[in-house]
C-alpha cells in the first residue's frame, strides 16, 4: 500500500513516468550486470523487422556506454524480437505493475511520449533516448521530456483538461493502492490547485518556461529528479 497525501500526488504526477520505466528495465531484465564484455550485439541484426542505428552513433547521441548500449539492446531485442515495440506491449508492461488499477490511459500516453516520429511504434532508439534522458539527463532535459508528455495535443501548451487527463490516468493505475484511498474527484481537486500554482500569467494554459520553473521551485521534485540516476 503506497501512503499518498497531495503533495505526493503532485510529485508523482511529474515523475512516475521514471520510477515506471525502473520497472520496465528490471521487467527486461536491464538492470543485471551479468553481461559479458564480450557481448557482440553491435546493433545490426539482420533478423530483426527493425534495424537500428549503429552503435558508435547511439553512444554520441546518448549518455550510455558502448558497454550499457549493449546490455540495453540484448535486454530490448530479447522482449522484442521485432526491433520495435507497440502500444499493446506498453500496456501489457504496465498492466503487469497495477494489477489492481487500469494503467491502458496512462501506457498509452507514455508510448505517445516515446513514440517521437508518430509512427505507432516504439523502436530502440527511440526507447534509449528517451531512456538516456529520464536516467542520465539535466534537470532540463527531464522537465522538457516530462512537459512533452503532458502536452497531449503537442501544439506547445499544456491545458487544464490535458492535466487532468493524465491526472486521471495516474489516479486509474495507481489510486487503489493508496492510503488513504484517494477520492474520485481528487485528480479534478489536485488539477485546479496545481495548474493555478503554474499558469503564472492566468491565460489558462501552462507554457513550457511555466511548467519549468514551477518544477524547479519545487523542492520535492528537484530531489526526486536525481534518485534514478544511477540504476544502470
Amino acid at each position: 500500500m503506497l501512503t499518498m497525501n497531495l503533495e505526493g500526488l503532485e510529485m508523482i504526477a511529474v515523475l512516475v513516468v521514471v520510477v515506471l520505466f525502473v520497472k520496465v528495465l528490471e521487467q527486461f531484465g536491464l538492470l543485471e550486470s551479468g553481461y559479458d564484455d564480450s557481448v557482440e550485439d553491435e546493433l545490426e541484426l539482420s533478423a530483426v523487422r527493425h534495424r537500428p542505428e549503429g552503435l558508435e552513433q547511439l553512444e554520441a547521441q546518448t549518455r550510455f556506454s558502448r558497454k550499457e548500449l549493449q546490455i540495453l539492446y540484448r535486454g530490448f531485442k530479447n522482449e522484442c524480437p521485432s526491433g520495435v515495440v507497440n502500444e499493446d506491449t506498453f500496456k501489457d508492461i504496465y498492466s503487469q505493475f497495477f494489477p489492481q488499477g487500469d494503467a491502458s490511459t496512462y501506457a498509452h500516453f507514455l508510448f505517445n511520449a516515446f513514440d517521437t516520429d508518430h509512427n505507432g511504434s516504439v523502436s530502440f532508439e527511440d526507447f534509449v533516448m528517451g531512456l538516456s534522458i529520464l536516467l542520465r539527463g539535466t534537470v532540463q532535459e527531464k522537465l522538457n521530456w516530462a512537459f512533452n508528455l503532458y502536452d497531449i495535443n503537442k501544439d506547445g501548451y499544456i491545458t487544464k483538461e490535458e492535466m487532468l487527463d493524465i491526472m486521471k490516468a495516474i489516479y486509474d493505475m495507481m489510486g487503489k493502492c493508496t492510503y488513504p484511498v484517494l477520492k474520485e474527484e481528487t485528480p479534478r481537486q489536485h488539477v485546479e490547485v496545481f495548474f493555478q500554482k503554474m499558469d503564472k500569467n492566468k491565460d489558462g494554459v501552462v507554457t513550457i518556461d511555466e511548467f519549468i520553473d514551477c518544477c524547479q521551485n519545487d523542492e520535492n521534485i528537484m530531489r526526486s529528479m536525481h534518485l534514478f540516476e544511477n540504476v544502470l
